[in-house]
C-alpha cells in the first residue's frame, strides 16, 4: 500500500502529534482499520531466561551490574525449563513467546542452547522472539536457521537523549544490530521507553528514528518506565500524562501503519479507560502473564475481563497473519 513511507521529517511528525485529539485519533484509527482487525489484540508472553549481571549501564534497567537494585544474577535457564514456561504461556493464551537474556551480547558458546530453545518453542506452535543484546551477522544466521521469528532490540529513546541514559553502548550500536537482524531475514521488534525524564521532542524523535529506517520494525513496543529503586533514571523520571501516551501511540500508528504497536511495560499503572484509548489509537498487542522480565504485569484475568468488556478478542495482529491485511 502507498501509505508506507520512510522519509518522515520531524516537522511532519510534530504537526501530526499536535493535531486536535479527535482528528489525531480519526487518522490513526482509519489507517489501523486499513491493515488490521480493529477488535484484535496480539498476545505475547515474556520470560527472562538469564537475569541480572548485565555489564551495560543503561540507567533505567534493574538488571545492570552497575546498579544496586537487589536483582540477583542467574545462569542461562535450561532448555526444559524454558519449554515448560512456553507451554504454560500457550495455555494462558499467548501467541508469541519472547525470551530475554541480560547480556551485552550472547557468547558463541551459548548459541547451541539458544537455538535449541527456539526450535523447541516453535514446535509448540508459538511465534518465537528473543532479546539477547547485540548480535553479529553470524549469530543472526544461526538464530534464523533455528526458526526465530522476531528479534527485539529497542532503541529506547531519541538519539539525543540516549547518551543521558547509557554510556556503555551507543545508539549507533543498537541500530547496527537492528540492521543485522533485518538483513538476516528475522523480523524486527524495536521500540522504546517513555517516562525517563525525556522531553516531548525526544519521544517524537524516537518514533521518527524508527519510521525512517530502511524498513519499519514489524513490531513497535512502547513502554512506560516502571519505577525501580537504585537506578539513575529514578532521579529523572516523571509521570506520563495519559493523553501523552495515547498521542504517541497514534503517532506510531500513523508513521508506521503496517507495524504491530505493542502496549508493553507499565500497564499495571494504567486504568482500563487509558488502555482502551491506546487500543483506539492503534495499539494492537500486549504482554500477558503476571511477570515481564523483572517487573509486574496485569493478572491474566484482568486482561481477559478488559477485552471482553470492550468486545475485543485475541488474534494474531501481524499483517502477515491477520485476515484484515491488505493484499
Amino acid at each position: 500500500m502507498s501509505d508506507i513511507r520512510t522519509d518522515w521529517t520531524m516537522e511532519e511528525a510534530r504537526a501530526i502529534h499536535a493535531l486536535p485529539f479527535p482528528e489525531l485519533m480519526h487518522r490513526a484509527q482509519t489507517l489501523h482499520r486499513a491493515r488490521f482487525d480493529p477488535a484484535a489484540i496480539e498476545t505475547a508472553s515474556l520470560l527472562s531466561i538469564k537475569t541480572g549481571g548485565c555489564p551495560e549501564d543503561c540507567g533505567y534497567c534493574s538488571q545492570s551490574a552497575h546498579h544496586k537494585t537487589g536483582v540477583k544474577a542467574t545462569k542461562l535457564m535450561q532448555a526444559d525449563e524454558v519449554l515448560a514456561a512456553a507451554r504454560r504461556a500457550k495455555a494462558a493464551g499467548a501467541q508469541r513467546f519472547c525470551m530475554g537474556a541480560a547480556w551485552r551480547s550472547p557468547k558463541d558458546r551459548d548459541m547451541d542452547a539458544l537455538c535449541a530453545m527456539v526450535r523447541d518453542v516453535s514446535e509448540l506452535g508459538l511465534e518465537t522472539c528473543m532479546t539477547l543484546g547485540m548480535l553479529t551477522p553470524v549469530q543472526v544466521a544461526r538464530l534464523k536457521a533455528a526458526g526465530l521469528d522476531f528479534y527485539n532490540h529497542n532503541i529506547d529513546t531519541s538519539p539525543d537523549y540516549y547518551r543521558k541514559i547509557a554510556s556503555t553502548r551507543t545508539m549507533e550500536d543498537r541500530l547496527e544490530t537492528v540492521n543485522h537482524v533485518r538483513s538476516g531475514g528475522i523480523r524486527v521488534c524495536c521500540g522504546g521507553i517513555i517516562g525517563m525524564g525525556e522531553a516531548e521532542e525526544d519521544r517524537i524523535a524516537m518514533l521518527v528514528t524508527l519510521a525512517t529506517l530502511p524498513a519499519h520494525p514489524d513490531s513497535v513496543p512502547i513502554n512506560l518506565w516502571n519505577e525501580i529503586e537504585g537506578v539513575p533514571v529514578q532521579q529523572l523520571a516523571e509521570p506520563v500524562d495519559p493523553f501523552a501516551l495515547v498521542r504517541l501511540v497514534a503517532l506510531a500508528r500513523i508513521l508506521m501503519p503496517a507495524s504491530v504497536v505493542r502496549l508493553s511495560a507499565g500497564r499495571t499503572g494504567m486504568s482500563d479507560e487509558w488502555q482502551a484509548l491506546c487500543f483506539l489509537a492503534g495499539a494492537n498487542s500486549i504482554f500477558v502473564g503476571d511477570q515481564l522480565l523483572t517487573t509486574g504485569n496485569p493478572a491474566a484475568w484482568k486482561d481477559r475481563d478488559l477485552l471482553a468488556r470492550l468486545g475485543m478478542h485475541t488474534a494474531p495482529a501481524h499483517p502477515r497473519l491477520s485476515p484484515m491485511a491488505a493484499e
